[in-house]
């Protein structure tokens, strides 16, 4: 699996422009992939913040992780263009059946693959050897440009989930 998205970035946003990862309960077929493109693409050219324009970006990874960013040098962002961001998101999860908003569900890269584990069978998970301590975890938590480049794609022993590992996964 390819994972190299940060050359994919503006490079003309700030480090600490701000993000926002969604991730989908299923990966996206090629055709919803395309529509969902033209849809961020729109959502993007008419993002406004109190009726200025939003310097923003969004990018769908990896076919299952809609990503978000703004650039608040250019234009800060208020509750309201974060709001309309969030009714693009519902608008894709009821246009898609999916479910872009459950942080329960926690992504890995396993044998060269996106593969969700709900959170409460991690420790399942790692008892198992499905995962282990340098499984590559998808830190949807990241805020920043510069974090998404940096922490996003980290080894699970480097994340929050590296203290719940159990002894056997180290």
């Amino acid at each position: 699996m390819n994972l190299n998205y940060k050359s994919l970035l503006d490079e003309s946003f700030a480090p600490d422009s701000r993000i926002w990862i969604y991730q989908s309960s299923r990966l996206f077929a090629l055709s919803e992939a395309l529509q969902i493109e033209e849809l961020l693409n729109h959502f993007v050219a008419n993002w406004k913040s109190h009726g200025d324009p939003v310097k923003g970006a969004a990018y769908l990874f990896f076919g299952q992780f809609i990503v978000l960013m703004a650039d608040e040098k250019a234009t800060g962002v208020s509750g309201c263009s974060t709001d309309t961001s969030v009714r693009l998101i519902k608008e894709i999860e009821n246009l898609y059946k999916v479910n872009m908003f459950d942080r329960q569900n926690l992504a890995f890269v396993v044998k060269d693959k996106v593969q969700l584990i709900p959170l409460s069978q991690f420790a399942y998970a790692a008892e198992n050897n499905f995962i282990n301590a340098d499984t590559l975890y998808f830190n949807n938590t990241v805020l920043t440009k510069v974090a998404l480049e940096n922490n996003w794609i980290i080894p699970v022993k480097n994340s929050w989930l590296g203290k719940r590992l159990p002894k056997t996964a180290l």
